[in-house]
């Protein structure tokens, strides 16, 4: 997995999936596909792969359950 492929855009904008990429992604016509500008430059991915990064950078600590511990805690405090 991974590599880099080199491509040129045609006078429509358009840019060819290299043939290895489309098969190893199962790629056809008509696959939607974004494209994200980043800082670092323009990043084409899969609708599926984009969900997915988002999905695992959102499962960091879930800050709803830090916020209770810390007032459970400062209650407790305050009780005493």
């Amino acid at each position: 997995m991974g590599g880099t492929h080199a491509v040129s855009m045609g006078d429509r904008g358009r840019i060819v999936v290299p043939v290895e990429l489309r098969e190893r992604l199962g790629l056809t016509a008509g696959s939607p596909l974004l494209l994200v500008e980043t800082a670092m430059g323009i990043v084409v991915t899969t609708r599926e792969r984009a969900r997915d990064l988002v999905r695992r950078q959102l499962q960091g600590d879930d800050l709803v359950d830090e916020l209770l511990d810390e007032r459970r805690a400062s209650a407790a405090e305050d009780d005493r």
